[in-house]
């Protein structure tokens, strides 16, 4: 079977260098993991997330006329389609207006007698203070 751009692939760390690690791919290929491409965290140092023998999986971003194989380990990894934030606003989306509404009064009371309760302890050191 021939490697395909977007195709997702297990492979082994072969070496490591500053820019990225090269990779051992099926049918005896290799291919190249550049240091932007191995998490979706900022790399500093490859060292702290690659060893060399390392099994990865990796997707295949590129193969140009020469053989030369760009891949991606961060574009491997599944990701939620949707963010966490993303569900909890869309449950806030299906709540009816009143909920909304209930729901935006509590936490503005909430807020006002914590903002009343700060105010009426400053007044109250100062009251002692005189």
């Amino acid at each position: 079977m021939a490697l395909a751009v977007g195709q997702i692939v297990d492979g082994v760390v072969t070496n490591i260098l500053k820019f990225g690690a090269f990779v051992n791919l099926p049918e005896g290929k290799s291919g190249l993991v550049h240091i932007s491409e191995v998490s979706d965290s900022y790399v500093e140092n490859i060292n702290d997330f690659l060893k060399k023998g390392q099994e990865v999986k990796v997707k295949v971003l590129s193969i140009d006329e020469k053989g030369k194989i760009d891949l991606s380990m961060k574009q491997a990894q599944k990701k939620s389609t949707k963010p966490a934030e993303f569900e909890k606003s869309k449950r806030d989306d299906d709540a009816s207006f009143e909920d909304k509404l209930s729901k935006f009064l509590k936490d503005s009371n909430e807020k006002f007698e914590q903002a009343r309760s700060r105010e009426n302890s400053k007044m109250a050191g100062q009251r002692r203070n005189k």
